[in-house]
């Protein structure tokens, strides 16, 4: 029996697993059909929390979503989407103003077949654009009743703050849920993401828990390079042969060790780990296959002993990431040297 979790200080009850979709539609398995066979499965073994994006397969992932929650299924599922990512050539199709999330509200809604989203979270941060007036177009959206609650995806914790302090000196709805990356391969939000969640409240909705399939049992030394739609889109992520790869694989070898001597498989041991945390609500599993989901089901009725988490710090210390790549966002201030270099600015003028 599934043991569900409250989302933050919400009150809404979610399963600790979560099913993501990125890879329902053209990026992952384009079979409508068998898709919507794999999330009714999921529903049927007590997973009741629904992640997927506007930008997954530029909007495929959210019309299957739509398709397998019809007929009645809607009302038993919390409904999570979120907005950021660019849908169009026109420059104003993306991003978090207030102009494209009154528009692409109405977009998901329509794909989703649904008259309301329970949780519309911001992809990732944007910070050209002033966090007051995406909060503000959230609230609006609160207030008609078209979302319920308002989350982020990918935030650092200086702006996870500043979503607090905005809703009490602006008076905002508040945010209710982060959705960050970890796994046992990239901890580094151990540091201070999760800590300052927990000291606001927040949910924590977990992105690949399984570390984009590195923890899937595929990643082995000796076995070669795995090959998938993923590693084709993201090379240099899953080349094995980079050092920060090397050293994920060492991870990987590893930790399956343990997993085969605690008597689980690694895609157990990868999820009850990240389930384990006391700020996480639930880990977002994106199975492409119904097998995939298959080895994913169970794993959070897992109880790891303090021997075994131990024995993990050993092999990735509390708050490390192995690669730079696995946390999700990194921003301006460190991409654009016009942001870091005096002389770059000049020169621009």
């Amino acid at each position: 029996m599934t043991e569900y979790r409250t989302l933050g200080r919400t009150g809404v009850k979610v399963s600790p697993l979560a099913l993501g979709t990125m890879m329902f539609g053209p990026r992952g398995n384009p079979d409508h059909e068998d898709s919507i066979r794999i999330i009714h499965h999921a529903l049927d073994s007590g997973i009741n929390f629904v992640d997927t994006a506007d930008v997954y397969s530029a909007g495929e992932s959210e019309t299957i979503v739509g398709k397998a929650l019809a007929g009645g299924r809607r009302d038993d599922v919390v409904l999570a989407t979120k907005f950021h990512g660019s849908l169009g050539d026109d420059p104003n199709e993306r991003g978090n103003s207030r102009r494209w999330i009154i528009r692409e509200v109405e977009n998901s809604l329509r794909r989703l077949g649904t008259d309301r989203i329970d949780l519309y979270q911001v992809h990732r941060p944007e910070p050209e654009t002033d966090f007051d007036e995406t909060l503000g177009a959230l609230s609006d959206l609160v207030h008609q009743g078209k979302i319920r609650y308002i989350g982020t995806s990918t935030f650092e914790p200086s702006a996870i703050v500043e979503g607090q302090w905005l809703a009490e000196r602006r008076g905002r709805e508040r945010v209710v849920a982060e959705q960050p990356p970890y796994s046992l391969l990239a901890r580094g939000i151990e540091r201070e993401v999760l800590p300052v969640v927990q000291r606001y409240g927040l949910g924590v909705l977990s992105w690949s828990p399984l570390a984009g399939g590195w923890l899937s049992g595929r990643y082995r030394t000796g076995a070669g390079q795995p090959t998938s739609s993923r590693s084709d889109r993201q090379a240099a992520r899953f080349d094995i042969s980079a050092p920060e790869n090397a050293a994920k694989l060492a991870a990987a070898d590893a930790l399956a060790q343990l997993a085969d001597e605690a008597g689980l498989t690694l895609v157990q041991l990868a999820l009850a780990f990240v389930l384990e945390h006391p700020a996480v609500t639930s880990a977002i599993i994106g199975p492409r296959t119904f097998e995939q989901l298959e080895s994913q089901l169970g794993a959070d009725k897992v109880r790891l002993s303090q021997d075994v988490l131990d024995r993990i710090d050993e092999i990735v210390p509390p708050g490390t990431n192995l690669s730079a790549r696995d946390t999700g966002y990194t921003p301006p201030s460190l991409t654009e040297p016009a942001l870091r270099r005096r002389s770059a600015r000049r020169s621009s003028y």
